[in-house]
């Protein structure tokens, strides 16, 4: 059994994991945005916060574990251009997710709210809206880097 394909496989399963759960649930998220059924709202919102906490939380923490290990056993140098490029690239997108899971959470308690009073929502939605759409480019579009930068492991 050789452990370095094996962490190997875990690294790309579980970044797979990141960006394929990122860019599903905005989508979902986004085409919920919509529609004017608040029950298809607050269905989106709702799994998009238990998908964040299923499958890209312990893809965020798995990805640096992973990764720091086959750097150590692969040879590379900590301090290659291409791995310092990756991790401000990861933190970056890290600091753009948090706020977006923390908004994600305030939009779904909202969408509650507005089901369960049948009251419209309030304009408080609409912005952290329009924040958490905004908020997702630099971490999409790093991520997307992060890829290219892994796979080429330019000089």
């Amino acid at each position: 059994m050789d452990w370095y394909f094996i962490i190997k496989t875990l690294h790309v399963i579980s970044s797979t994991i990141l960006f394929g759960t990122g860019i599903g649930i905005a989508f979902f998220m986004l085409r919920s945005h919509f529609t004017d059924n608040i029950h298809e709202k607050f269905y989106a919102a709702r799994n998009t916060v238990l998908a964040d906490y299923l499958f890209t939380l312990p893809a965020v923490i798995i990805q640096p574990i992973t990764g720091f290990w086959l750097i150590w056993q692969g040879g590379h140098g900590w301090m290659d251009l291409w791995l310092s490029a990756t991790y401000a690239i990861y933190i970056i997108a890290g600091l753009c997710w948090l706020p977006v899971v923390w908004i994600q959470i305030q939009l779904k308690n909202m969408l509650a709210q507005a089901v369960a009073s049948g009251t419209e929502l309030p304009e408080r939605y609409y912005r952290l809206f329009k924040i958490w759409f905004f908020l997702g480019w630099p971490a999409f579009i790093g991520l997307v880097i992060v890829f290219f930068l892994m796979v080429m492991k330019p000089v």
